[in-house]
């Protein structure tokens, strides 16, 4: 889906439930950034739901939302 200087790669963004189960999908090219799809994710989310992420997604800007 994206061209990198390591060729082609994509990104699969998921949110899932408390027993991960994917509730929503998000392809990106591999070279995209995280944020502007994260804050698509987190947009979903309900009030007092937890999120357990990995590093790439702990920029401050996303930490924020």
């Amino acid at each position: 889906m994206g061209q990198s200087r390591g060729g082609l790669s994509t990104k699969i963004h998921a949110l899932v439930n408390e027993t991960g189960v994917p509730v929503r999908l998000k392809l990106t090219p591999g070279q995209d950034h995280n944020a502007p799809v994260c804050r698509i994710l987190l947009g979903q989310l309900q009030l007092g739901q937890s999120v357990l992420a990995d590093k790439a997604y702990g920029a401050d800007c996303i930490r924020n939302v």
